[in-house]
């Protein structure tokens, strides 16, 4: 096990990167955050608070639909040990904050320690086509938090003067401070029948966490075998969905 020290936590990602887990060591005192019912494990003498958190994931999904958000907060009252763990298969990265600030994916965020504010940072485009409302959450302050993927995570350096597309679900994190903007994929007749929908246009200096999977098309493929009933039994098709 590898332990990577922080200036205020340690931690360690296991099982990587197809199943990881996310184990943080707590000093007494230390705290943790931590959506709620990402908690795994936990060994040693902890505090645990629960709030409304308000901004994680699907929060206007949510919110909208007047579901309450919760928010955990781990205190150790001993020398303590945490495991979090990812909604989705895939890997995990620490991403430091030194009083700046980042945009994330809703369904990336995992946990976070230090003086922390979450917020909405953007409110994607709605409908069909774009598959669902996107939110983009701001993670700002002194500290830092981890990031989670569906599959693999790339770390992308985007030099000054140069711009990537990506598409959006691929999406986990960047700097709030990068030069941005969500546009239709190519032409009418690719936006509807090329499988990409939105895609977003980045400028560089700018360092991008993007991951190597995404859901909907796991989702489609799985309604192949399940059918609209959402039985145990299978259905089968022939062709494309």
């Amino acid at each position: 096990m590898r332990v990577y020290p922080d200036d205020v936590m340690k931690y360690s990602v296991e099982q990587r990167p197809a199943y990881s887990i996310l184990k943080v060591f707590l000093e007494p005192g230390e705290s943790v955050v931590s959506e709620a019912g990402a908690m795994l494990l936990m060994k040693g003498d902890l505090e645990i608070e629960t709030s409304s958190g308000g901004i994680v994931r699907g929060i206007l999904r949510r919110v909208l639909a007047g579901e309450p958000i919760f928010l955990n907060t781990y205190t150790a009252k001993t020398p303590a040990e945490l495991w979090f763990a990812p909604p989705a298969p895939g890997d995990i990265v620490y991403i430091p904050l030194e009083g700046d600030s980042w945009m994330v994916q809703d369904s990336s965020y995992l946990a976070h320690h230090g003086d922390v504010e979450i917020s909405v940072a953007w409110r994607g485009l709605k409908g069909v086509l774009a598959e669902g409302e996107l939110v983009w959450l701001k993670v700002s302050g002194e500290g830092g938090f981890w990031a989670c993927a569906y599959g693999g995570l790339e770390s992308v350096e985007i030099p000054a003067g140069e711009k990537v597309t990506i598409d959006n679900f691929h999406f986990v994190a960047m700097p709030s401070d990068v030069k941005w903007r969500v546009r239709k994929f190519g032409k009418w007749k690719s936006f509807i029948l090329g499988g990409e929908g939105l895609v977003f246009d980045v400028e560089g200096p700018a360092k991008i966490y993007v991951q190597t999977r995404i859901l909907p098309p796991f989702a489609r493929l799985l309604r192949k075998f399940i059918g609209s009933s959402g039985s145990r039994g299978f259905s089968f098709s022939i062709g494309r969905s």
